[in-house]
């Protein structure tokens, strides 16, 4: 069994690898060529901690594996991420483990990855200004990524935490772009031409009359029953697309507006994978607002393990255990 360190892995993927690499999987996906099998998430009952698997296989690369990992929230005051997480990936000939890698640089960098390529594909060509709800470690994975797929000039970020802001700050500025810190929420989501939200709230932190025509909106927060960023008036007034709509519907940032019975499950449009293999139209209008619900499913974390085992095996890296 190969195994990568979390060091390694920043070493081997790139935020631009990774958006290649999950661009793939999605287009597998929508092909009908990877499947993402039912998510085990539940509340430990220790440290106020989530726990969860996700499992899945992509028979056209072919790999398959699992991650499983969680969220902490005390663990900042230990010196640690909130968000531990490690993939397990299985040779797909024989079924007998072959490679185990962290995963908490590349749940942020896949992550990060996911609502880039939705911003790709369905934010306006001529969007510039990046807003963010929430400037925790995923923000800047956020940033990175968004950077990478559209010419943003300025960003206009929200959080409760002061530090929090001034940290991401920091980050945008050295990317040589504009930052405006704002005390309120709505001013992010009137200025931004492309929003981000990527919190771990249970309320909405977004209204719908905050919302310009033309955004586009990435919801990266909502991944567990009750999680919710977005007023749900303004999901059934958007255009939907989603990773996956089962996940959507049930944990993601959908639920709450399903549960009220604002949207069904004909009232997404479809999934982000069906827009990049050109199965279904995206944007179809300037005015027009976009959402993507990411909930994140397990062939993007696979995909991006994948890749770091491929290229460690390719330049000698990682460390090999007999088991």
């Amino acid at each position: 069994m190969l195994i990568i360190s979390e060091e390694l892995a920043r070493r081997l993927v790139s935020v631009e690898d990774a958006i290649g690499a999950v661009e793939q999987t999605f287009a597998a996906m929508a092909r009908n060529e990877a499947r993402n099998y039912p998510v085990v998430r539940e509340v430990v009952g220790y440290q106020d901690a989530v726990f969860g698997v996700k499992t899945g296989a992509d028979v056209s690369a072919p790999f398959l594996g699992l991650k499983a990992g969680g969220y902490w929230p005390h663990n900042m005051s230990r010196g640690l991420t909130n968000h531990q997480s490690a993939t397990l990936l299985f040779d797909p000939e024989t079924g007998r483990a072959s490679a185990l890698v962290s995963a908490n640089y590349l749940t942020g960098v896949r992550t990060g990855a996911a609502s880039a390529i939705a911003t790709k594909y369905l934010a306006r060509p001529d969007a510039q200004t990046l807003g963010i709800i929430g400037t925790g470690a995923q923000s800047a994975y956020q940033l990175r990524a968004t950077v990478a797929v559209r010419p943003i000039r300025s960003v206009v970020a929200w959080d409760p935490s002061p530090d929090n802001l001034e940290r991401f700050g920091t980050i945008v500025r050295e990317l040589g772009l504009g930052y405006e810190p704002k005390a309120e929420r709505e001013a992010v989501a009137g200025a931004a031409d492309v929003l981000i939200t990527v919190t771990p709230s249970q309320q909405a932190l977004v209204e719908r009359g905050w919302v310009r025509p033309g955004t586009h909106i990435s919801a990266m927060g909502a991944d567990t029953k009750g999680k919710q960023e977005l007023d749900p008036a303004l999901v059934a007034a958007a255009a939907i697309f989603v990773d996956e709509t089962a996940q959507s519907i049930t944990i993601g940032e959908c639920q709450h507006a399903y549960g009220a019975g604002l949207i069904g499950e004909t009232d997404i449009r479809g999934s982000l994978g069906s827009v990049v293999v050109g199965a279904i139209e995206g944007r179809r209008g300037a005015d027009e607002i976009t959402l993507f619900d990411g909930t994140g499913v397990a062939l993007q974390d696979l995909v991006v393990a994948e890749l770091a085992v491929r290229r460690a095996t390719e330049q000698g890296l990682g460390v090999n255990a007999d088991y």
